[in-house]
């Protein structure tokens, strides 16, 4: 991790792909000069959401112009229904009536949506162009924009459909993180934590002290996102497509994504960040309630994430939930299932996840009977 005044720049190591990410201040009005530096007489297509592209498109698109990187902008409506098929089209359609070649990149300016949809498209279009991430949320920049996982959601589950494409670069500007609405800076911030929760007990117990200078922005902040890039990018270096130790950064997800699904992506009901929140607690609670774990690290987690004004258990979430039969389709669906066996990230405690195979699924059944009641 090398350090250039405030800002920290972590090198993803993939060979011939490797990439960095740089996480500080100011870094869309600097774009323009990164993106040429990196890639010189590069053109693109920025791909952004109606209400990021009101903050911040025209700083980026001035930055790309001064640059010297002619860019063609679509701006799409924000929230999780935008990632499905038509429009996939739309934004293969855009990229391809700019005339854009294979050595030219797809921009994804905003928040998990856009970086999966739009990198989606970079990874099929003329079969694979150059991808470049200016991620504006929280989640984005610790999580989604890292790792070139992209793809769009499906009426059988959440991300479903997609391909592994990665960046070219992945610039995090943390000034952008000040416009962002305090619930979606939370949901991010579920994603930091995280990161200690699976093998960083170190950082969690510093996120229980220090997450209101991380909410605050500063070197704190920068800091938190750094550690969470690090350690996602040791762990995808490591497993790049997800065969043994990068599912260990699903921990949450299962319970998490048919929490997502069986509220239909009802952003208003519940967002990304949110189902993780939930789903880590319900994981440290299973965990204990196979004796796998102590029920004092469940209650840690869910006090701290409680704390930063997270949802922590399912009756958080309003309107209600469908049967457990529903929430157990959806889990039978995820991606972390194999063969039809129920896979979970499990854990021995805070900072010691692991994968769980053969997990029992009338086990989990009776588990999310009881935690709906609750």
């Amino acid at each position: 991790m090398k350090h250039t005044e405030s800002r920290e720049t972590v090198r993803v190591e993939l060979g011939q792909r490797s990439y960095d990410i740089v996480i500080g201040p100011g870094l869309i009005a600097e774009a323009g000069a990164e993106i040429a530096r990196h890639n010189p007489g590069i053109r693109c297509a920025v791909i952004t959401d109606r209400n990021v592209a009101a903050a911040h498109l025209d700083a980026l698109l001035a930055s790309l112009a001064a640059g010297g990187v002619e860019a063609a902008p679509l701006v799409l409506e924000p929230g999780e229904k935008t990632k499905r098929f038509d429009e996939l089209i739309r934004v293969c359609d855009h990229v391809l009536g700019a005339r854009l070649e294979r050595g030219d990149a797809v921009v994804a300016l905003g928040g998990g949506v856009i970086g999966d949809l739009a990198g989606f498209a970079a990874g099929i279009v003329r079969r694979g162009m150059g991808f470049i991430q200016i991620p504006t949320s929280l989640l984005a920049q610790v999580d989604s924009s890292v790792g070139g996982k992209t793809g769009i959601n499906s009426p059988h589950g959440k991300n479903l459909i997609g391909v592994f494409h990665q960046p070219d670069l992945v610039l995090a500007d943390t000034d952008v993180l000040d416009t962002l609405p305090i619930r979606e800076f939370r949901a991010g911030y579920a994603e930091v934590a995280k990161y200690g929760l699976i093998d960083r007990p170190d950082f969690f117990t510093w996120l229980e002290t220090n997450w209101r200078d991380v909410f605050a922005g500063g070197q704190a902040r920068i800091h938190a996102i750094a550690t969470g890039c690090q350690a996602k990018a040791s762990v995808v270096a490591a497993d790049e497509r997800e065969s043994g130790a990068r599912a260990l950064l699903n921990f949450g997800h299962t319970f998490g994504h048919a929490l997502e699904a069986a509220t239909g992506y009802d952003g208003a009901r519940l967002v990304h960040g949110e189902g993780v929140a939930i789903g880590m607690v319900l994981a440290h609670e299973f965990s204990a309630r196979m004796n796998l774990a102590s029920p004092d690290d469940a209650v840690r987690v869910a006090r701290h994430l409680r704390e930063v004004g997270l949802p922590t258990r399912m009756s958080d979430i309003e309107g209600g939930l469908p049967q457990t039969d529903i929430l157990m389709k959806h889990i039978a669906q995820d991606k972390k299932v194999r063969r039809g066996a129920l896979t979970f990230i499990l854990t021995h405690g805070v900072g010691q996840c692991f994968v769980s195979d053969n997990v029992p699924g009338d086990e989990v059944y009776r588990f999310l009977e009881e935690k709906r009641a609750t």
